[in-house]
């Protein structure tokens, strides 16, 4: 979830979410990442193989809940999402549960405005805890209702909600889902191993 801004983002004209559009499909821009905050855009840094082991996991762990409980589906790859408009805001969370369809067919073909229950953004070693806060108020400011951040380099994940601030678990903890993903659970360890680690035994979820 790092961010830079370069020379683009100082431009006066602010953007609309529909020139945003048209400005990351130009060829020159197909290989960069991009977002648009406030009608400004801000260009972000190619993410780590950590950073994407980790989010292909969160993406796992929520997509297998959502075909057991046939409810939801889950988009990485930081998919678009209008935040909020004039000025527009286009983010894209590294993974989120969406609610607003219930086949593929309903899925919004390009942004959409409808904002996922949950938000997961996976923290990089550049972040700015200043910049990541604002964005966890922006996400909640505008109906998410709980944002995940995980840090693969201190294997923990810090749950925020609007109305009971942020829950921080450590490694040997358990995250459940409850009460916005009603029986999901899983060791925060999971979030941070891949085959050939060993998962320590999980604790109680936290209250």
């Amino acid at each position: 979830m790092s961010a830079t801004t370069p020379g683009v983002g100082a431009a006066k004209k602010l953007m609309t979410s529909d020139e945003f559009w048209e400005f990351v499909h130009r060829p020159e821009n197909r290989d960069q990442f991009f977002e648009l905050i406030r009608g400004e855009v801000i260009e972000l840094p190619r993410p780590t193989r950590r950073h994407g082991a980790v989010a292909g996991n969160v993406a796992r762990l929520l997509g297998n809940y959502s075909f057991q409980v046939n409810h939801g589906y889950v988009v990485s790859n930081d998919s678009g999402v209008i935040l909020e408009e004039d000025p527009d805001t286009v983010v894209g969370p590294d993974v989120g549960f969406f609610t607003d369809a219930a086949t593929f067919d309903d899925i919004h073909p390009k942004w959409g405005e409808e904002v996922p229950l949950l938000a997961v953004e996976v923290l990089s070693p550049n972040d700015r805890m200043t910049k990541v806060l604002r964005k966890m108020e922006d996400y909640h400011k505008n109906g998410v209702k709980v944002v995940w951040l995980v840090d693969y380099e201190e294997k923990k994940i810090t749950v925020f909600r609007p109305a009971a601030g942020h829950l921080v678990l450590d490694e040997d903890a358990v995250l459940s889902g409850e009460p916005e993903l009603p029986g999901f659970s899983a060791s925060v360890a999971d979030f941070f191993r891949i085959p050939g680690d060993t998962l320590p035994p999980p604790q109680p979820p936290a209250a």
